[in-house]
């Protein structure tokens, strides 16, 4: 049985491929990529069928240039993915905690475990990546550095996990889409995705929104971000439940069009039902 390949940002043992084992199970064959376009890429060269893009982060906020990817591609979502996030401070085996003296691991992490760390008087040394700083660790083989990572992290590059969920907060997820090239299977619970532009009119926006908020349709996401090569002339990516084929959201959309100086459907996919809206 051939392995379906998925690519994900980053190398092995980043959360983005604890959400590709998460989404897909263990069958899967994880596609390691350098950057968020490589994603894309992949995709369309068929290297992998589906790539797992993180798009937004509970604490951090919106991941930059995934939407700006999803605008200018022609790939849809197929899926949403929310990640359970837990940092976990990962050693060479037989380390203990009293042998530290610093830690590794990308800039978020550290500062997503700073109380952890103030605890225990540990120096926090920035990295590029949290699933590097693993890799590394175990290449240096150092007594007295621990490295901020996953637990896959830790079974990819044989390490011991000293302290499982070392972060500060309790509530960090990260969302994710999985996509691809075909438009999926309708789920129990669906959500699209668009993004327009507004005229240069009073109550553009609040005209274009209406016309979702007078068919009961429920927004969750709305966010604006900046129009490559248009200065001052932002875009709105709007997530919302229903799926494009169900009337309601037909209406919604035609009317949309007639609205907007453009709009662009990214995606109806199967989505995470009663997940944590406001991500």
């Amino acid at each position: 049985m051939v392995k379906e390949t998925v690519a994900f940002q980053g190398i092995p043992g980043a959360y983005s491929e604890q959400a590709v084992r998460q989404h897909f199970g263990a069958q899967v064959e994880p596609l390691a990529c350098s950057e968020q376009a490589d994603l894309f890429v992949a995709v369309r060269e068929g290297r992998a069928q589906h790539a797992m893009l993180a798009v937004e982060n509970a604490q951090a906020g919106a991941v930059l240039g995934a939407y700006e990817q999803l605008l200018e591609s022609d790939l849809s979502i197929q899926g949403e993915v929310i990640l359970h996030v837990h940092h976990a401070l990962l050693v060479k085996p037989g380390v203990k905690l009293g042998d530290l003296r610093r830690v590794i691991s990308h800039p978020q992490a550290l500062s997503q475990c700073e109380q952890f760390l103030r605890r225990h008087e540990l120096e926090a040394v920035p990295h590029f990546d949290t699933a590097g700083s693993a890799r590394d660790l175990a290449a240096e083989g150092l007594d007295d550095t621990a490295a901020i990572a996953s637990t896959l992290a830790a079974e990819l590059y044989e390490l011991a996990v000293l302290e499982p969920n070392i972060e500060d907060a309790s509530f960090n997820y990260t969302r994710f889409f999985v996509i691809g090239v075909d438009d999926p299977p309708r789920g129990n619970y669906n959500k699209t995705s668009i993004v327009f532009a507004t005229r240069h009119e009073p109550a553009a926006l609040y005209v274009c929104l209406g016309e979702l908020a007078t068919r009961g349709i429920n927004l969750t996401k709305v966010e604006s971000r900046p129009r490559r090569n248009r200065p001052w002339e932002p875009i709105f990516f709007v997530d919302f439940e229903g799926h494009w084929r169900d009337s309601h959201c037909q209406e919604a959309l035609t009317a949309l069009l007639q609205r907007a100086s453009f709009v662009k459907m990214l995606g109806s996919y199967p989505a995470v039902e009663g997940s944590l809206v406001g991500l």
